[in-house]
């Protein structure tokens, strides 16, 4: 089965079980490469970016253990899944992703690593900020909500159809990873990527950065528009 008909019945299912609403798609990029960061509240985010985005190269980053379940690995090979150590460096895992963004395909990662289990945003990882910043490509923050499993397939089991939400941000870039002062500058990296995400969720959402100093710095900036790069000063 190509890529393009599993999205199609991907978005068929999406439609029929829930509601989705897509806030700012115009700041999706018509075309080239970038990154989708977004958080993650729960195991349909995985199959959002194939109803959101009308692109049929989608790449995605998913946790290793899921490459231990059937029916993932089966999606896995139809939906450009990169199955990826969570804990440890994973070289092969980095090498295939710059391979295939050299290709034209789209990343789309979870700076957090895996699923909120408290229904909020918890605290980024420095891997995806390393990826997005070595790979210099623009980087597209999106923030879900929505989709939290326990009130998703609790809404799901009530016959119900969960309303889910995504908003998407402008995309913007990161500077190369100076030599000196690596580690503090991939945890700003980070914190830039995480911020970026929570000024698109409601305040309730927000979980560790509601008190972070750059998303207040955010929210003060977008009323006179949006910053498309990261200030290095």
């Amino acid at each position: 089965m190509k890529l393009k008909t599993t999205r199609f019945l991907i978005r068929l299912l999406l439609r029929l079980l829930t509601r989705v609403e897509v806030r700012s798609r115009e700041n999706i990029p018509a075309s080239g490469n970038f990154v989708i960061a977004s958080n993650h509240l729960g195991l349909v985010d995985a199959f959002l970016p194939f109803y959101i985005v009308n692109h049929n190269n989608l790449v995605l980053l998913v946790g290793e253990k899921w490459e231990k379940v059937g029916i993932m690995r089966w999606l896995g090979k139809r939906l450009n899944f990169i199955f990826v150590d969570r804990f440890n460096p994973d070289i092969r895992a980095i090498r295939e992703v710059i391979a295939r963004m050299k290709q034209g395909e789209v990343l789309v990662i979870t700076p957090e690593g895996t699923r909120s289990k408290v229904g909020h945003l918890i605290e980024g990882k420095p891997g995806v900020s390393y990826l997005a910043a070595k790979m210099g490509f623009p980087i597209l923050p999106a923030a879900i909500t929505g989709t939290f499993d326990p009130i998703f397939f609790g809404q799901l089991k009530r016959l119900r159809r969960p309303r889910v939400a995504v908003n998407i941000g402008p995309a913007f870039t990161l500077p190369p990873i100076p030599s000196e002062e690596r580690d503090e500058t991939l945890q700003r990296y980070t914190d830039e990527i995480m911020c970026r995400i929570a000024a698109l969720m409601p305040v309730e959402f927000r979980g560790v950065y509601a008190e972070h100093p750059r998303l207040k710095e955010l929210l003060r900036e977008s009323e006179a528009g949006p910053s498309m790069e990261l200030r290095t000063s």
